[in-house]
């Protein structure tokens, strides 16, 4: 197929798109279970739903466009979500796999930052208003959900994994001060 004008183009990032929100749907479930975090936990939960409306709202691009929604195979979410898999197949604690489950689904949501900017842009230069405004409402979500995964990733979940400071053994370094003395103990 030849894609020789930028509504066409158009038209094909929305299915890349499509069927990168689609297979978001099934990994975000996996990454829920696997987070330790329940702030985490439900951070992606709550995600899931919104990444259902955005499913519902690309349909609605769609329907502005006047073409059928269509998925075309996005292979870049592919590789995020097998890399995501990779990720919560290791043998991590559960901090240092939270970590980890947060910059995978931080690679997810730039990348979909990047795609949804692009197509509102090109909605906009043709004159697709309808389009382009239910794009944006898309990439204002996606900016959220990145900037909670910060929120926790800077607030408590990356000092934890680094810290190594873990359910199991927090009650020891709590009760006997374990850590701090094993610390002294190498110097």
């Amino acid at each position: 197929m030849m894609i020789d004008s930028l509504n066409k183009l158009l038209e094909e990032e929305l299915k890349d798109i499509y069927s990168a929100e689609k297979q978001l749907l099934k990994a975000l479930p996996k990454m829920a279970r696997k987070a330790s975090s329940v702030e985490l936990r439900n951070a992606l939960e709550e995600h899931l739903e919104i990444t259902e409306g955005q499913v519902n709202r690309l349909e609605q691009v769609f329907e502005a466009l006047g073409k059928p929604a269509k998925a075309k195979t996005c292979k870049a979410m592919q590789g995020l979500v097998e890399e995501a898999k990779e990720i919560m197949e290791e043998d991590a604690t559960p901090s240092v796999l939270d970590a980890g489950i947060i910059a995978a689904a931080q690679k997810v949501e730039h990348y979909e930052m990047a795609s949804y900017g692009t197509v509102r842009t090109w909605a906009r230069l043709c004159g697709e208003e309808e389009a382009a405004g239910l794009l944006q409402q898309t990439l204002d979500e996606e900016g959220e959900a990145d900037k909670r995964l910060s929120e926790l990733a800077e607030s408590f979940v990356n000092p934890k994994a680094e810290s190594g400071n873990d359910e199991s053994s927090s009650s020891s370094s709590k009760s006997g001060g374990s850590k701090k003395s094993s610390g002294k103990s190498r110097r």
